[in-house]
C-alpha cells in the first residue's frame, strides 16, 4: 500500500490481523513431515522445536529463536531453579501465540535438567515435559 503525498494513517485505520498458525506437521515417530497442523497442535509443535534448538548454534535461526538452558548445567542448583523460568519465558514468549508459562517444576539430576510446565495460549493450554542434557 502506498500512501499519497500528504496522506496519513491514523490508529483508527490500523487493525491487527491474527496470522494463522497453519504449518507442516512433524511426525516424530516416523521422522517425516506428514500433513499440516493448526491451532493448539501447531503451538505444541512450536514449543517442541524451540526447546530442541540451542540459541546461537544454527545460522538458519535468528538470535531470538531457541533456548540457552545448556548454560545452566553444572551450576548451583539454586541458581538453576531461579534461571530456568526466565530462560523458558525468554525462549517461548517470542512466539506471540504463547501468553504465559505456569506451574513450572524443575528437577536437576547430574548433568541434566528436566522441566514440566503448562503453556497458556490464545487457543488453550497444554502441559509440556522436556529435558536438557549436557552435550559432550
Amino acid at each position: 500500500m502506498i500512501i499519497p503525498a500528504g496522506g496519513q494513517i491514523t490508529d483508527a485505520q490500523l487493525e491487527e490481523i491474527a496470522r494463522p498458525s497453519y504449518t507442516y506437521k512433524l511426525d516424530l515417530r516416523t521422522q517425516r513431515v506428514s500433513g499440516m497442523v493448526d491451532g493448539l497442535e501447531a503451538v505444541k509443535q512450536a514449543v517442541f522445536k524451540i526447546l530442541q534448538t540451542v540459541r546461537y548454534r544454527h545460522v538458519i535461526y535468528s538470535f531470538d529463536y531457541g533456548h540457552e538452558l545448556e548454560s545452566l548445567i553444572g551450576t548451583n542448583p539454586l541458581f538453576v531453579e531461579a534461571e530456568v523460568r526466565r530462560m523458558l519465558e525468554e525462549a517461548l514468549l517470542q512466539d506471540n501465540r504463547i501468553r504465559e508459562i505456569t506451574d513450572l517444576k524443575v528437577e536437576i539430576t547430574g548433568d541434566s535438567i528436566a522441566a514440566v510446565f503448562n503453556v497458556m495460549t490464545d487457543t488453550g493450554s497444554f502441559e509440556f515435559m522436556g529435558e536438557v542434557t549436557a552435550r559432550v
